[in-house]
């Protein structure tokens, strides 16, 4: 049969090798014992019976070498999660025993990682370092779940903790600028997880991330840069997670409290009484002393508003050469009518863009139906709605007045 070898007997092997011996060649002794003349190659090339082997049996994990490698490492070890990945992405449903022995040649290239996961320092005023936690705290008699923010400053190790309700967006917000009120400054980058309040996507093959469009947006009114720190790798942050323990464990553990305000002023004074004055681990110094450093290198937030009452939104030009807001009308140059233009809003005042590029900016309107229009806006050019023919003449512009008009009024 083609592919599989003729085993022989003993005894038949001994004639073979003997004939050989006397001289007889393979086709004369192939057609004296009615066997193939390369079964009886074989046999005298190996001088004599060769040992059984086993065919190889194909595994069912089989080719999967690098995808079991890179979800090995990626799990950190655990085979189970391992397999239970084999099975949702390939169909192949196995036991843990045969996940185990084929990832068995990889967990020393994970104790190697783990070993050089290094921590790594930051410059002062460089980092500020970002995490939630949860537990629960007996408040007013009730078992309450408490979502803990903790940020801490890479440099000085100070850090910042308050409570929430929930663990939403406007939670992380409110935390970050808290941090950045407690400090008296900001850093220039936010070390992050993969929350997904913050994060949309983090690809783990590319690292490439994708950032929520309004964290986005918030942190280019606090011009601060994000990493975030590597999908199933949250030691290379360890700096806060280590932190959301520490308040567990120093802060909560043990205490009741009778209301939520008496639970955040606890968290004030334990910040300021235990957390700054401790001698840090690490450091070997108290953060409290190595912020004297930290905070002269942290950028001022003085005049900046929070970012709930600044708005970025995105308009249409109408007609009149205008965009809407609140029911009132921003003017912006002519060119732009039909156009789509982003919207800044803060407290006081109307920026718009266009291409990336300031086009206008007004003192924000109060009240409503409030008209802001800026003469400039016209000169240039007008549109042809603005341009009129007369007979027998050549084209000729409409009175200022009515441009005033078209524009809704004079200046």
């Amino acid at each position: 049969m083609s592919g599989v070898q003729e085993m022989l007997e003993p005894e038949a092997v001994t004639t073979i090798v003997r004939l050989g011996q006397l001289g007889w060649g393979t086709k004369r002794i192939a057609k004296a014992l009615g066997i193939a003349r390369n079964t009886v190659r074989r046999y005298l090339a190996a001088g004599g019976p060769m040992p059984y082997r086993r065919p190889q049996r194909r595994g069912v994990l089989d080719g999967l070498d690098a995808w079991l490698r890179e979800r090995f490492l990626q799990h950190r070890g655990n085979c189970d999660v391992v397999r239970q990945q084999l099975s949702k992405e390939w169909g192949i449903d196995t036991s843990l025993r045969t996940v185990e022995r084929a990832c068995r040649r990889f967990r020393q290239e994970l104790e190697a990682s783990r070993r050089a996961t290094m921590r790594f320092e930051t410059a002062p005023g460089e980092q500020m370092q970002i995490d939630f936690g949860q537990t629960r705290v007996l408040i007013g008699g009730e078992s309450v779940r408490v979502y803990l923010f903790v940020a801490t400053l890479g440099y000085s190790r100070r850090g910042f903790v308050c409570a929430f309700r929930h663990e939403r967006q406007s939670a992380w917000f409110a935390g970050i600028e808290g941090a950045f009120a407690h400090f008296g400054g900001r850093p220039r980058t936010l070390l992050i997880d993969n929350a997904k309040a913050l994060v949309d996507r983090h690809d783990v093959h590319t690292r490439h991330v994708r950032l929520n469009s309004r964290f986005e947006a918030f942190c280019r009114h606090w011009d601060v840069r994000v990493l975030a720190c590597a999908p199933f790798r949250a030691r290379t942050k360890g700096k806060t997670e280590n932190g959301v323990g520490y308040v567990k464990k120093n802060a909560i553990a043990g205490h009741t409290f009778e209301s939520w305000a008496q639970l955040e002023a606890h968290l004030v004074r334990w910040q300021r009484e235990v957390a700054d004055v401790r001698i840090h681990g690490t450091t070997g110094v108290a953060p409290v002393e190595r912020f004297a450093l930290e905070r002269a290198h942290l950028r001022p937030i003085a005049g900046m508003v929070p970012f709930l009452q600044r708005r970025e939104l995105v308009r249409r030009v109408n007609a009149e050469g205008c965009i809407e807001l609140d029911t009132h009308a921003y003017s912006v140059p002519w060119r732009l009518i039909g156009e789509t233009v982003s919207v800044m809003v803060s407290a006081d005042t109307v920026v718009i863009e266009y291409g990336g590029e300031e086009v206008a900016r007004h003192a924000r309107l109060s009240g409503s139906h409030g008209r802001s229009i800026e003469r400039r806006h016209l000169l240039g050019g007008l549109p042809a709605a603005a341009r009129i023919e007369l007979p027998g003449s050549d084209t000729l512009l409409r009175p200022l007045a009515e441009y005033e008009a078209l524009v809704g009024g004079a200046w």
